[in-house]
């Protein structure tokens, strides 16, 4: 089983900055209307939880080059 790292500290309100083991993210944005992440590798993401067990999500990559890993 892999170990894995991953921690969240809250900035302000509102704001959260999120660590794991290959990056870092800060988001933005409450529980209620939509959230904004953006991540060191270039990932950009918008979410909202919408009423029920629906969920809605949208991910765009920067112009950077993602990175394969090997393992």
């Amino acid at each position: 089983m892999p170990l894995t790292f991953r921690k969240s500290f809250r900035i302000l309100p509102g704001v959260r900055l999120n660590i794991s083991r290959h990056s870092w993210s800060i988001t933005t944005g409450g529980r209620h209307g939509p959230r904004r992440t953006h991540s060191s590798t270039g990932r950009r993401t918008t979410s909202m939880d919408l009423p029920g067990p629906f969920g809605w999500r949208k991910t765009t990559h920067s112009g950077r080059k993602r990175r394969r890993r090997v393992h």
